[in-house]
């Protein structure tokens, strides 16, 4: 029997070292359990893909092998960015897809993400894939004959039709429209340059021959510090916009043409605007970590903010449970189905937000000059052990109700404040707390974060 890391299998994908948790053992049960909940829908065939990772093609071999080994007709997309593996439940003609993917999770990780359907897997799904592997069972004893491997690439098809849908670029100040890429040696490389060219754009790129061991900085633009040469090339050359990728490409990082960072909740205030000028009305979901000035934005536009638990299967459930048009998260992770087919695609919100440039007729800086100013940190990460983590943000909560301190607890602990607010709440993706704090002022923006760090190192010590 074999008795995976249980830390392994986290809310909305399966992730961990690729040594020793994700063994080839380890990674067949994962394949085999996955196939035996396919078959049990009804399904026979997936699309595969694979980020840049070292340990990326053992991991997808080793899921190839058991997915056919269980009866299962395997479309090969190869490596690709993730948004290309969503795009393929789209366009081919597959039941299910996985994508062998670490994310922006550090060099040495790895990880699986499984979809049925159209719809990624999460919560009690990847428990249950735990389970079947843990009893001895991951495939029900489901005998039958092998399945095929066909190599399936829609990387071409991929490009023609957000070119399509985008549209060439019209000239933006009377030229095309500069832009510099950050593909952070990650999958963005394989794709970015031909689609932004296709689109018009005049663009520089900055790593993008892929590299699993991300020798240049960490794929992950939520941190400043990985943007530090994005910025200076922006500020250098006089670009329009910086866009930067995580290591698979479901997340971007923005830069304006004056070299400041914009995170997701403020790249969502100028999408809303232009989705809710073609829809009114319409619902915007975005997430716990996100400033109140997005909610608040979106109801001065006339549409419906919807704040919801973090995590792009979650995100995207709710997006098909409500309608909605429009979504984001802090991170970075944005999802149109206006127009498009509602998964986390930083590549097509990357062109959505040139199309917006052109269409305004403005800077970044000028289009978020009307925006309400508040003081906010970045998305601050706690180190904090998977085992302990969603201990400690529960035993916060007494603590803030013998305060008398309001709290919504839909993802987390979220304080408002009339004047700010702040957030603790547990990682799903790594062991660690996640922090953000805002204020209508610095001064006030650094007392709450001072006031709920000391409740939190109570909560610590209680655990």
């Amino acid at each position: 029997m074999i008795e995976p890391n249980p830390k392994i299998f986290r809310e909305y994908d399966i992730r961990g070292k690729a040594d020793p948790d994700l063994t080839n053992g380890v990674v067949d049960g994962i394949g085999r359990a996955y196939a035996s909940m396919l078959k049990a829908k009804g399904g026979h065939s997936v699309s595969l893909g694979r980020d840049v990772r070292l340990s990326s093609p053992r991991i997808s071999d080793t899921l190839i092998n058991a997915l056919t080994s269980s009866g299962i007709q395997v479309m090969d997309i190869g490596t690709v960015p993730t948004p290309l593996l969503y795009y393929s439940l789209f366009t081919l003609p597959v039941d299910g897809g996985i994508m062998v993917t670490g994310s922006h999770n550090p060099s040495e990780d790895n990880g699986i993400k499984l979809a049925i359907g159209k719809e990624t897997l999460y919560g009690t799904a990847i428990q249950e894939i735990r389970e079947k592997i843990r009893a001895g069972r991951p495939s029900n004893g489901q005998p039958g004959p092998k399945g095929k491997v066909v190599t399936s690439p829609v990387r071409d098809a991929y490009i023609r039709e957000i070119t399509e849908k985008i549209g060439p670029l019209a000239p933006f100040k009377g030229r095309p429209v500069r832009v510099i890429l950050d593909c952070g040696n990650g999958t963005a490389g394989l794709v970015a340059g031909d689609l932004f060219r296709a689109a018009g754009a005049d663009i520089k790129i900055l790593f993008e021959t892929p590299d699993g061991r991300f020798p240049n900085h960490h794929p992950d633009p939520t941190v400043p510090e990985n943007l530090r040469q994005l910025v200076h090339e922006v500020k250098g050359s006089g670009a329009d916009v910086g866009i930067a990728f995580d290591g698979d490409t479901d997340r971007i990082g923005v830069v304006t043409e004056k070299g400041e960072i914009l995170y997701g909740d403020q790249l969502m205030i100028l999408f809303s605007a232009q989705v809710l000028a073609e829809l009114p009305g319409s619902i915007i979901i975005s997430e716990v970590k996100a400033s109140k000035v997005l909610y608040d934005e979106i109801r001065k536009m006339g549409g419906k903010p919807l704040m919801w638990k973090a995590g792009h299967s979650l995100i995207k459930a709710k997006m098909k449970e409500t309608g909605s048009p429009f979504a984001g998260e802090m991170s970075g992770h944005i999802f149109f189905a206006d127009r498009y087919y509602g998964f986390d695609d930083a590549l097509y919100a990357g062109l959505r937000l040139l199309e917006l440039l052109v269409q305004k007729q403005s800077t970044l800086s000028e289009l978020l000059e009307p925006v309400p100013k508040t003081y906010s940190t970045p998305e601050i990460r706690r180190d904090c052990p998977d085992s302990v983590k969603f201990r400690v943000v529960e035993a916060m909560k007494p603590l803030l109700l013998e305060r008398g301190i309001p709290f919504n607890d839909i993802d987390g602990i979220r304080v408002e404040y009339p004047d700010g607010w702040g957030l603790v709440r547990a990682s799903n993706t790594q062991p660690a707390l996640v922090l953000r704090f805002e204020g209508l002022t610095a001064q006030r923006r650094d007392e709450i974060h001072k006031e709920l760090l000391d409740l939190l190192s109570i909560a610590e010590d209680l655990v």
